[in-house]
């Protein structure tokens, strides 16, 4: 089989690079500076679902990812050794008022028709919920067990590990190989601002995200998900809290007191976190497509050459079914790419 070069090794190059590698082929990653350099490198790692309403194909195709996941990551460890630090344990949600509570109970009806009994979307009391002490103001909490959570750089060298067993290599470059046949390329913020150049329109752009990492050990607790913040319990005794989203920024690596807020408000809501010390501070940039979904499908005008971008927020999470549907497209020419994923469906109109 022809040599295939998948270029960036982050979560989505090397995701790809693993699926076709245990389907045989011949794989080589180019990294031009380290793996997981940009968002992959982070903190976080939460993989959780968008809300179960208003469905549509870019909800469907997280949640069948997401449902996936534990077999990704299990074959992941099982082929390399390493454990990428994935635990599906569910998520909370504190609710707010009255007006709140109404809307998640339609949500968790709507969760039992669309998750088909797969994951349990419920409101139950607060109390009810092991783990971290949250402060709710109506004592009520949305669980859900589709959640899981994911350590990015364990991940990261999980994959790495994976890939070195099935003979596949990782190795610094900037430029495909000569004998490449097919090249992935799955750069990040650098390859969203090349397929722009190339097709002479914007692309995408950077979303700085800041994140912490505190020393705490609820390793088997369910990760928190209040007011937009992001509080994600991890096996090595830290808590994760992510992220801001800022579209403008000075110094996309600085950390500064926004961070600062972000903390403060995830001590407000677990208080069992107040005393946790702050063992990191982490900035990067998160390459955001047009229309917001994960970029997938050949690249225009290049025979050969294809296009896995823009994770965005959900990145971590979309990758197992994407490294599927690359895989396929790439080795089999079948195209399942969903609606408004592909290049061409965020273009501009004519």
């Amino acid at each position: 089989m022809a040599e295939i070069a998948v270029m960036g090794a982050g979560i989505f190059g090397l995701s790809a690079a693993f699926e076709l590698a245990r389907r045989g082929a011949r794989v080589v990653v180019i990294e031009r500076d380290r793996v997981g350099a940009g968002a992959s490198g982070g903190v976080v790692g939460a993989l959780a679902p968008h809300v179960p309403e208003q469905w549509n194909a870019k909800k469907a195709f997280q949640f069948e990812s997401l449902i996936q996941a534990e077999s990704f990551w299990s074959e992941v460890a099982r082929t390399g050794g390493r454990d990428p630090g994935y635990a599906r344990l569910g998520r909370v949600q504190p609710l707010a008022d009255a007006a709140a509570v109404a809307l998640a109970r339609a949500r968790a009806e709507n969760a039992r028709k669309l998750w088909r009994g797969l994951a349990e979307w419920r409101v139950v009391d607060a109390t009810d919920m092991a783990g971290l002490r949250l402060h709710s103001p109506t004592g009520l909490v949305v669980a859900d067990t589709l959640t899981a959570r994911l350590s990015p750089r364990r991940a990261g060298v999980a994959l790495v590990a994976a890939l070195a067993a099935l003979g596949a290599e990782v190795r610094l470059g900037d430029a495909p190989p000569p004998a490449a046949a097919r090249v992935i390329w799955a750069t990040g913020m650098p390859g969203l601002t090349a397929l722009g150049d190339d097709l002479g329109v914007a692309m995408g752009g950077a979303v700085k995200g800041q994140a912490a990492l505190l020393a705490a050990d609820w390793r088997d607790a369910p990760q928190v998900f209040s007011e937009g913040l992001h509080l994600v319990p991890h096996a090595d005794a830290t808590v994760a809290i992510g992220s801001t989203s800022e579209r403008s920024f000075d110094d996309p690596a600085a950390t500064d007191d926004g961070l600062d807020r972000l903390i403060a408000r995830a001590r407000a809501i677990a208080p069992d976190l107040r005393d946790a010390p702050v063992l990191e501070r982490w900035a990067g940039l998160r390459p955001r497509s047009p229309s917001r979904a994960p970029m997938l499908g050949p690249w225009p005008g290049r025979d050969g050459h294809f296009v896995m971008n823009g994770g965005f927020k959900i990145g971590f999470g979309m990758a197992p079914r994407l490294a599927q549907v690359i895989a396929d497209l790439v080795l089999d020419g079948q195209d399942a790419i969903p609606e408004g994923f592909r290049v061409s469906d965020n273009l501009p109109s004519v």
